[in-house]
């Protein structure tokens, strides 16, 4: 199918240079802890966080539901060719109804914390100007749901549903103007859920809402535009997060944690020698140039610099968009690239993927469970990140009900046990990592895939609305419960 061509966290390669100085981490390694009888303990900080996943468009249906706006994802779906089975997100799980009963499946299944996404286009209809506070009282109920069942929110402020009003309007991401829309949108959002949310996110994953978005065109707004309008894109984008961040300090309650999620392009050692260890972390560096670099860093790389197509910028905005953060949120599923050292300008070379690698029902989704291990350590090491959140993890299955009624999608379980192995490893030499979102609690609309790449760890019945607990529902109930792998 032709979406399969094309990752679901897909990632532009950007031009790597020779390599430069990284900042030091105080990434230790750590002998595993022990049980009766010598065997090794795969357990986690006593403190480590467990949750699920999930982001507004995806879920909550109800798109004309209370003054609700149209997002770009409404129009974009909608537009006829654009989505594999045809579908759109006007029902979706029908979570805007469902709310308490989803909050119940993350209760049984152990879950303390639970990340979700807010819709722009809920609380400003038109991007901009008047709110409607019909829209924040829907999160004002989640919230006050999770809490009362003992589930500790995660908010993301933008998980692609723009208010398709910026998009007509300004271009969307393509002008400052929508940057400036998302800071008084934080702004306002916060100063009134922060009394309940201490954990805030700002954007999800700017590396695929520029490439699929505005390069490729297979998401939402479906453009395709030159690198050099893409990497601007992606600076007003960062430049979004920052102003955010900015609005998030000065508006929220005393206590409120902010930070972002991310699908760092993860360059991973083919072997690991110290040799390529380094051309990793350099390759990563580099690969994470346009946005999670010049985040944490304050500048952009030489190298994206040297490009002709760099974005315009100034000092200011780098001033701005590298705005300190509390913490990273990273969304790993697969690996991005291996990495070998070379004798090159760059000093690093990218293996090809062969056609044989392994994946799951996805083809775009290589198993490589070192990833999970790689993409924190990375994170601390090259800029010393200390509090760091896998903010999505998971994979896609054929999920079919068999005879008895029951789902036995042992390859998700597979896929889970031996990727929190790896993580489990990280955190075992001492990677900050604080908490693992599974990606998802529900089956969803998977964006141009539709309804045909089932996500959730509980299977959904679109026609019904039925959800039913799938085998990877008990294992992962059996960690949290554990807080070990299993």
């Amino acid at each position: 199918m032709w979406s399969n061509r094309f990752s679901r966290r897909y990632f532009g390669k950007i031009a790597a240079s020779a390599a430069l100085g990284l900042s030091t981490g105080s990434i230790k390694p750590a002998d595993a802890q022990s049980r009766p009888g010598g065997e090794k303990s795969a357990a986690f900080p006593n403190d480590f966080r467990w949750g699920t996943a999930t982001s507004s468009y995806q879920i909550e249906g109800a798109v004309n539901e209370d003054g609700r706006g149209p997002s770009i994802w409404d129009r974009f779906a909608h537009t006829p060719g654009k989505i594999v089975d045809h579908s759109t997100g006007d029902v979706a799980d029908d979570h805007y109804f469902r709310y308490k009963e989803d909050v119940q499946l993350m209760k049984s299944l152990g879950a303390k914390t639970y990340r979700f996404s807010i819709a722009w286009p809920r609380v400003f209809p038109e991007g901009i100007g008047a709110p409607n506070p019909k829209g924040l009282d829907f999160y004002n109920r989640l919230l006050d749901e999770l809490l009362a069942n003992g589930i500790e929110p995660f908010a993301t402020l933008y998980h692609w549903d723009l208010p398709q009003a910026l998009q007509d309007r300004f271009g969307g991401w393509m002008s400052r103007d929508t940057s400036r829309a998302f800071a008084d949108y934080s702004a306002y959002v916060t100063e009134r859920l922060s009394d309940r949310v201490k954990h805030i996110f700002t954007i999800n994953e700017c590396s695929r809402l520029v490439q699929l978005g505005h390069g490729l065109g297979y998401d939402a707004p479906g453009l395709k535009l030159s690198q050099a309008e893409q990497n601007q894109v992606r600076h007003h984008v960062a430049l979004g997060h920052g102003l955010a961040v900015q609005a998030i300090r000065a508006h929220a309650k005393a206590g409120t944690k902010v930070g972002l999620a991310e699908n760092m392009v993860n360059g991973i050692p083919a072997i690991e020698t110290p040799a390529n260890i380094r051309a990793a972390e350099i390759a990563t560096r580099e690969l994470n140039a346009g946005y999670l670099t010049v985040i944490l860093e304050g500048k952009f790389t030489d190298a994206y610099l040297a490009q002709p197509d760099a974005p315009k910028h100034t000092a200011d905005d780098l001033r701005i968009i590298s705005s300190p953060i509390d913490f990273v949120g990273l969304n790993v599923y697969t690996p991005d690239h291996y990495v070998l050292a070379a004798d090159n300008a760059h000093g690093y070379t990218l293996a090809p993927f062969p056609a044989s690698f392994p994946h799951m029902d996805a083809s775009w989704l290589r198993i490589g469970p070192e990833a999970l291990y790689w993409a924190p350590r990375h994170a601390a090491k090259i800029w010393g990140v200390k509090s760091i959140y896998i903010t999505e993890n998971g994979t896609s299955s054929t999920d079919q009900p068999a005879a008895d009624g029951n789902i036995y999608d042992v390859d998700r379980v597979m896929y889970l046990r031996n990727y929190l192995l790896h993580l489990q490893r990280a955190t075992s030499e001492g990677v900050p990592v604080a908490g693992y979102f599974l990606w998802s609690l529900i089956d969803n609309f998977e964006w141009m895939d539709g309804y045909q790449k089932r996500f959730g760890i509980y299977h959904v019945d679109f026609s019904t609305q039925r959800r039913t607990p799938k085998l990877s529902a008990s294992y992962y109930r059996e960690v949290i419960r554990r807080n070990a792998v299993v």
